[in-house]
């Protein structure tokens, strides 16, 4: 079991909380474009109130620890680690209850070059006591908007983590695909599981559109995000959002691994 200090210490030497790489102009940026529900940050969540970025910043100063000095405009962003621990046991407390129920999991990542590892581990951990991790809408097209226009892509599931591919990009099934924020995967894979009368997710475990899609529709979803991902805590503090665990969503791969094993622990999901 890897201590609490041990993890502490972890996320400050590997930047997932501390000093962060996303920059305080970056995090700005968002609050101001989420207060204009801009839908490249809303993530597919509807607000159920008004956000204005002062609101934002007040928020994410209580959920992430940055800081809520409208003046500070400028530097790394800041996560206080003790909130990222806190978060990753409400998080495994979630997974832990899911597969107590056996409750069928649909797994989406925006982020599939950082955390395909991470989510991929989680699902292999309930698939084992028995939860059905759902793959619908396997090779289906998608095709979203972006700032370069309008992209086509299609959904695909690594170890049951589902992901989008520019068309020829990869094998299906292998390597990485698309960074995207888009609801639109959660969307089509839930459109597809009710097409083909199949078990529909109880638990949507993510990031991004992944989370607040599901979490709009009334799923219940638990995710990770970054300071320039406002959506998902309020989200949370709208009561869409069961769990939103503040890190930096963009170091390398290997640096999750701790995390992992921290949560399938807590989970009591280690084999």
């Amino acid at each position: 079991m890897l201590s609490t200090g041990a993890l502490r210490a972890h996320l400050l030497a590997a930047r997932l909380a501390g000093p962060v790489a996303t920059s305080r102009e970056t995090s700005l940026r968002s609050y101001r474009l989420f207060a204009a529900r801009d839908p490249r940050v809303t993530l597919g969540l509807d607000p159920g109130r008004v956000w204005g970025e002062r609101d934002l910043l007040r928020l994410m100063a209580d959920r992430c620890g940055v800081s809520d000095d409208p003046a500070h405009v400028s530097g790394p962003d800041v996560i206080d680690p003790e909130r990222t621990m806190a978060g990753l046991d409400a998080f495994a407390a979630r997974l832990s209850d899911a597969a107590v129920r056996r409750a069928p999991v649909l797994f989406g990542t925006g982020h599939p070059h950082r955390l395909i590892g991470f989510y991929a581990a989680l699902a292999d951990a309930l698939s084992a006591v028995g939860c059905a991790v759902l793959t619908p809408a396997q090779g289906r097209r998608i095709d979203i908007t972006t700032r370069f226009g309008v992209r086509t892509y299609h959904l695909d599931y690594v170890r049951g983590v589902a992901l989008v591919r520019e068309p020829g990009a990869q094998v299906p099934g292998g390597g990485t695909g698309a960074h995207t924020h888009s609801p639109l995967p959660l969307r089509v894979a839930l459109e597809a599981a009710v097409e083909a009368r199949g078990p529909l997710p109880e638990l949507v475990v993510g990031d991004h559109g992944w989370v607040c899609g599901a979490g709009q529709l009334g799923i219940e979803a638990i995710g990770l995000a970054d300071t320039d991902d406002p959506a998902l805590f309020v989200g949370e503090a709208e009561g869409r959002v069961a769990v939103a665990v503040p890190l930096d969503d963009g170091v390398r791969s290997a640096y999750y691994l701790p995390l992992t094993r921290y949560v399938l622990n807590r989970a009591c999901l280690s084999q």
